[in-house]
């Protein structure tokens, strides 16, 4: 059976993402953070692992590796956000984004990369605020930046392996974080979105689905924003 670890693998996009996987006929491990996850899904772990704390990570990292020999997809999507304007930030609130999103995802790639077969998938979610600046995102945006930075030059590390290194990069989506914005900014966002709302789940993890079916799409930001640099 293939193997895959989802980060971020319990809600919203990570959730869908990893319940496509196990349809594709993977056993998943997802790591996680919150309220404990209480969903019965076959073939699928969740890890409750603080992506902020370093041990934890190696933990998880340790926790596969004993489980596994090999991991055929490796989907880094585990990411935060903090809200506060630029001069409100605090060192510590930068330095866990950054944790979260960026240096434990990098960790796993190079911790797993012995245990990655060829033809194997790495994925990354990236954001639209990555490549377009927003008020109050600007840490979010630098970190998802650096994703996908991270997801290109990976490209290298697997070159003649036949594994791809590819990341999707999503608009605005129907998650339960997306659900708590007040009406008047969703209001904002989708006149600014050329198809007028945000993306369902499943239309984000379709562009997970082309990525790990198709062996040539590799080193590629993939926009899956609904035309939102539209004007």
């Amino acid at each position: 059976m293939k193997k895959a670890v989802v980060t971020g693998g319990t809600s919203g996009m990570g959730l869908g993402v990893a319940k496509m996987l196990v349809e594709k006929g993977y056993y998943v491990y997802a790591t996680y953070v919150g309220p404990d996850f209480t969903e019965k899904i076959d073939n699928f772990e969740a890890i409750k692992t603080d992506q902020t704390n370093r041990k934890e990570v190696y933990d998880f990292i340790r926790y596969v590796k004993g489980e596994t020999n090999h991991l055929d997809c490796l989907v880094c999507n585990a990411g935060m956000s903090i809200r506060k304007s630029f001069t409100d930030f605090e060192d510590k609130d930068w330095d866990m984004m950054m944790e979260v999103a960026v240096n434990s995802h990098y960790i796993m790639c190079r911790e797993f990369f012995p245990i990655i077969p060829a033809g194997s998938r790495v994925l990354f979610t990236g954001s639209q605020m990555g490549l377009m600046p927003h008020g109050t995102v600007l840490a979010y945006g630098v970190t998802k930046s650096a994703v996908h930075a991270l997801c290109k030059n990976l490209v290298k590390e697997f070159e003649g392996t036949g594994t791809t290194v590819n990341a999707i990069v999503p608009g605005f989506v129907e998650t339960p974080w997306q659900k708590e914005k007040p009406e008047e900014i969703k209001q904002n966002i989708y006149k600014k979105t050329a198809i007028h709302r945000f993306a369902s789940v499943e239309e984000i993890v379709d562009a997970f689905r082309f990525c790990i079916e198709n062996p040539f799409v590799n080193g590629s930001l993939i926009e899956v924003n609904g035309g939102y640099s539209y004007k």
